[in-house]
């Protein structure tokens, strides 16, 4: 370790050396980051303005779409950005920042995503409850507890990663600070401190993956004994998104933990961190708003009344 200098700034990784396709990245990353800011804003605004969908789906699911503008937030203006002016470097400082913010919604998101399924399970496997189960002041905490879990996942490590120099090479394979990135850096007792706490966090997610499993194994074995058909399909459709963003988000964060970085190709790692930074906040609005005709109804009222509201004051 005494070959290596202290780190003090990491640099990012450059996809390519021709200014002109240095560009074409950050139109690219541009118009996906408008993409999902607009889906996720007008589903916001949507379950904000129509009373029809105040009720804990919706609640829950405004709080989905908020932390998916904020998890692509954090990694891509940055980006664009840096594509633009051509400068790569970022401090230890920005570094810890970026990672503290990116893991706090990204953790977030899955314990929200727990709490939806526990809210689907209910709503199908005790509607005669529903409403005194899933009450307001529930869904509040099961959403502040979401961010709350957030938090502390992001402060306990970034609190730890950060607490000591850094020694080694200072390049990022990656378009952000990627937390296995960073750990190829750690010194060796402070790694040993990570390894630790990433053991305790992979004992947590189990058993909400746990929770999660079965939630919808009752939801599923609940669905099949409806016996009208249209109720069945009812029942899927509303569950059915939730379980596919479920999975894609679960499959995208493996990918990134699991995947050996030091053996992977530029483009392989940009893929795996596009799939848990960018993938869920572009998915989410088209899966939930257009198969949701409520929501759909809600936007046009909306965009309507944006409309109106514009063409009266010119």
């Amino acid at each position: 370790m005494s070959n290596f200098s202290i780190i003090t700034e990491f640099l990012l990784m450059e996809f390519s050396n021709i200014r002109e396709l240095q560009v074409l990245h950050a139109v690219v990353f541009l118009i996906i980051y408008l993409l999902a800011l607009m889906g996720n804003l007008l589903t916001i605004a949507a379950v904000i303005t129509d009373s029809h969908l105040h009720s804990p789906m919706y609640f829950f699911l405004s709080n989905l779409s908020l932390l998916d503008v904020c998890t692509i937030s954090v990694t891509f203006p940055k980006f664009i950005v840096i594509s633009l002016s051509g400068i790569h470097s970022l401090s230890i400082l920005d570094c810890a920042v970026q990672f503290f913010f990116a893991a706090f919604f990204v953790t977030a998101e899955f314990a929200l995503l727990v709490a939806m399924s526990y809210d689907r399970f209910v709503a199908i496997c005790h509607p005669l409850h529903y409403g005194i189960i899933m009450n307001p002041a529930r869904c509040l905490w099961a959403a502040s507890g979401s961010w709350l879990s957030g938090l502390i996942y992001s402060a306990a490590h970034v609190g730890n990663m950060f607490r000591q120099p850094f020694r080694g090479s200072n390049v990022i394979h990656q378009f952000f600070c990627d937390g296995p990135h960073i750990l190829k850096v750690l010194p060796p007792d402070v790694f040993h401190t990570e390894f630790i706490l990433f053991l305790a966090s992979l004992c947590v997610f189990s058993f909400c993956f746990t929770i999660l499993v079965s939630s919808y194994v009752r939801i599923f074995s609940s669905v099949l004994m409806i016996p009208s058909v249209e109720g069945r399909y009812k029942a899927i459709s509303t569950c059915s998104p939730q379980l596919i963003i479920l999975l894609l988000f679960i499959i995208s964060i493996t990918l990134a933990i699991l995947s050996d970085i030091s053996d992977t190709s530029p483009i392989q790692n940009l893929l795996i961190a596009l799939s848990y930074t960018a993938l869920s906040p572009l998915m989410n609005p088209i899966i939930y708003s257009l198969r949701n005709q409520k929501i759909i109804v809600a936007m046009r009222k909306l965009i309507r009344r944006m409309i109106y509201s514009f063409s009266w004051k010119t």
